[in-house]
This record gives C-alpha cells, sequence and structure tokens, in this order.
C-alpha cells in the first residue's frame, strides 16, 4: 500500500487515491463510507469527498477485517464497536510485521 500522509505530507486523499491504495474501486469506499461511521470525509465545495490520513487509517481497518479476515460488514462494525482501540492496534501490529517481512525478503535478495 502506498506511503502514510506523514511521509507525503497530504492532507487529503481524493476517493480515487484511497481507491487506489487499496486495490478497489471507487464505489466499494463510497459504500464503506456509508456503512462504518467511522468514516468522515470532508466535501469540498464541488462536493467532492477529501478523506484524511485518520480516514485512511480507518480504510485499513475496514479493509483488514472485511477482506483479509472474511468479516460480514456487521460483524465488521461490531467488531469496531466493541473493541476499537485493540482492533486497531492489531492493525498496527499487522502492517509492522509486514514491514519487516518486505525489508526480510529485500535483504535475503541481496545476499
Amino acid at each position: 500500500m502506498s506511503k502514510t500522509g506523514a511521509q507525503t505530507g497530504k492532507i487529503y486523499y481524493s476517493i480515487g487515491e484511497v481507491a487506489s491504495m487499496f486495490g478497489v474501486n471507487t464505489s466499494l469506499i463510497r459504500f464503506w463510507e456509508k456503512e462504518f461511521d467511522i468514516i468522515r470525509p470532508h466535501k469540498n465545495k464541488k462536493g467532492n469527498r477529501l478523506f484524511t490520513q485518520k480516514d485512511v487509517d480507518n480504510f485499513h481497518i475496514i479493509y483488514h477485517l472485511v477482506k483479509e479476515r472474511g468479516y460480514t460488514l456487521k460483524g465488521a462494525r461490531e467488531k469496531l464497536r466493541k473493541n476499537p482501540d485493540e482492533t486497531a492496534r492489531d492493525i498496527e501490529i499487522l502492517k509492522n510485521i509486514k514491514n519487516i517481512k518486505e525489508f526480510l525478503l529485500e535483504l535475503k535478495s541481496k545476499l
């Protein structure tokens, strides 16, 4: 997935940028926005959605639960409602593990 806002200096991401980060279409991003109240994009004068880094982080959580762990939308909403901090922490741990794996694989290829 792409760099975080802290790394790129971006404040807002378009719906197309968010969709490409997760390899999904924009209609799924709009659908998840309606289904999960933790996603709160700003809208510009034209009505275009502008997502913050926090929204992108929340999409990471939703994507992980629904696409990678196989939760239903109802199950994912329930998990986020009951254990939001634990769920976010688990996602952060998984991202760190993936980064370590990528680093080790890159290191291995250089040996």
